[in-house]
């Protein structure tokens, strides 16, 4: 109750702050619970009926305000010095299931914020940190105040060694949406993403039927309970398998039994048309990571250029088929933009070819249609493609949902697609395409960038950013005043060649941050990529300017 009482002491002096005053009788109340006899009476008796609950003494502190009356806000959960209001509560859940959910659609909208709470308070917290990303009209307020407690109790839950699914669940939501963060050293990402995978396979989640297997207890898992490990144990893979391509790193992934396409399957097993969308996505994203960039006859695991041009035609065959599997259903907007964000991954290995591999230009010429045709959708689908779209998925076409409330996967994607862009229009490849458009597309992908920026100045602003120096210092011309046959060379080709797909990315920094220390303008008092740098302050004044034309 004396805690109870300072709060409410706090409440007050932040009420009268902001102009609103005591009525006398109110005022009276107040002195009253300053005293040390009330305060005692307070702390000491143990008869409910005296005094019980927040209302109870919320309602001795009604502030009015020419004539209005203003009710305290209800606290209904507390972290650290963190709290949260019941409005605020309710306002987060609803924006999380209507906006967040269909990224990942694994957890259940008909159980209550107390429910979520009850079965692991870092759950509760993740699905409030997820939600606060664009919350009111100061969108960074509240994810700002909970970072600090949230990732205090992050690692003390991790310490303790999880001993129930649900911190699996919030594993999954923190990987998914990490908190913001300016450098690479405080991102734990690819990190937790381990954890989260061990944890899961710690917890028997790989193995639902035989649970005890890994328990101390007898456990008895009905229907639903079983079901809600696998898809739990689904999204552990799809987030996991997300996280190796985004940062281009192997996957901790486990593709086994459990996880087996079972066509016509109703039971347990079954995930739904979406998430098992999504698992098929991600088992072709890991094979073309596996085959292309885990080489075991080469230092750094990049397949040859024989090798690789023919796994080339053997994916290319087996993602239209998945393609067209996936198009045939008729899911959202979320699924066919992964399935783009796939075949980009697939394309991106022609930075790796040089100028002699056989069919380099067809190569090049696919790596630009995946590359535009991701672009393309993100950032604004076509009519045909609206209309194409059920009805109750049609949402997500509109007011940038996609950009808004898109994981951390989707945005490192748009990413590597903006440097293939840029990579692709300052090489010899621009003669083959069309230059207006390509311009037109990649300035529309700085903004896009920026909009997913969560807070100013972290990695997605800083990125776009350098995207910005990177096309006005590449003094990019008019392919006219190209000569009709340019000469094809291996400037395209990579230095950095140990990441994956994403090695382009990684690349790009890295030829940019010796191309600025050549030129004699300074140093970088920083990291390499992914993502973060920074740079000396009196170059920083560069980092706002416009693209130029």
């Amino acid at each position: 109750m004396e805690k109870e009482i300072e709060r409410l002491r706090r409440a007050v002096q932040i009420a009268k702050a902001q102009g609103f005053v005591l009525e006398d009788e109110e005022e009276a109340m107040q002195s009253q619970l300053q005293s040390p006899a009330v305060a005692s009476h307070y702390t000491h008796t143990r008869n409910p009926s005296l005094i019980g609950s927040d209302e109870a003494v919320s309602s001795l502190l009604h502030l009015k305000r020419g004539g209005g009356a203003y009710i305290m806000p209800r606290i209904v959960r507390e972290l650290d010095d963190f709290r949260l209001t019941e409005d605020e509560e309710r306002q987060l859940f609803h924006l999380y299931w209507t906006c967040y959910h269909p990224f990942l659609p694994f957890l259940n909208e008909n159980q209550t914020p107390d429910q979520y709470y009850q079965q692991h308070a870092l759950l509760y917290w993740a699905i409030i940190a997820v939600a606060s990303r664009r919350f009111g009209p100061d969108p960074t307020a509240i994810l700002n105040k909970l970072a600090t407690p949230l990732n205090k109790l992050l690692w003390t839950t991790i310490g303790d060694v999880p001993q129930t699914y649900y911190v699996v669940k919030a594993l999954c939501l923190l990987c998914a949406w990490p908190l913001p963060t300016s450098t690479t050293s405080s991102d734990p990402t690819h990190i937790l993403c381990g954890v989260m995978m061990k944890a899961a396979t710690g917890l028997g989640l790989h193995r639902p039927n035989h649970i005890n297997d890994f328990s101390r207890f007898a456990v008895e898992l009905n229907k639903e309970g079983l079901h809600d490990r696998i898809k739990t144990w689904a999204v552990c893979n799809i987030v996991a398998q997300t996280v190796g391509t985004g940062y281009g790193q192997p996957a901790s992934t486990l593709y086994d039994w459990t996880l087996a396409v079972r066509p016509n399957d109703s039971g347990p097993y079954s995930l739904g048309p979406e998430l098992e969308a999504r698992l098929q996505i991600e088992r072709f994203c890991d094979k073309v990571s596996k085959e292309m960039y885990s080489c075991a006859s080469d230092p750094r695991g990049v397949a040859g250029d024989e090798h690789r041009a023919m796994l080339m035609r053997v994916y290319r065959r087996e993602f239209n088929e998945l393609q067209a599997s996936i198009l045939s259903q008729r899911l959202s907007p979320v699924v066919v933009l992964h399935l783009k964000a796939a075949g980009l991954h697939l394309r991106l290995a022609g930075f790796f070819d040089s100028s002699s591999t056989p069919g380099y230009m067809d190569d090049l010429m696919a790596l630009w249609r995946a590359t535009t045709s991701y672009l393309d959708y993100i950032l604004g689908p076509s009519r045909e493609q609206r209309e194409q779209c059920p009805e109750e998925y049609r949402y997500q076409l509109q007011d940038g949902y996609l950009l808004k409330y898109a994981t951390n996967y989707i945005q490192q994607m748009l990413v590597a697609a903006g440097f293939s862009l840029l990579k692709l229009m300052r090489s010899f490849f621009v003669k083959q395409v069309d230059y207006a458009r390509g311009k037109d597309l990649f300035h529309r992908t700085i903004q896009a960038i920026r909009q997913t920026s969560v807070v100013h100045n972290d990695l997605n602003w800083r990125l776009a950013e350098l995207m910005v120096i990177l096309w006005n210092g590449a003094k990019i011309k008019d392919p006219a005043a190209l000569p009709d046959e340019p000469e094809i060379d291996d400037s395209l080709q990579l230095k950095v060649r140990c990441r994956h797909s994403m090695s382009l990315v990684f690349d790009s920094i890295w030829h940019w941050r010796e191309e600025y220390q050549a030129r004699g303008r300074g140093t970088l008092d920083g990291e390499y990529y992914p993502f973060p740098f920074l740079i000396h302050s009196k170059f920083t004044s560069f980092l706002s300017l416009p693209c130029s034309s």
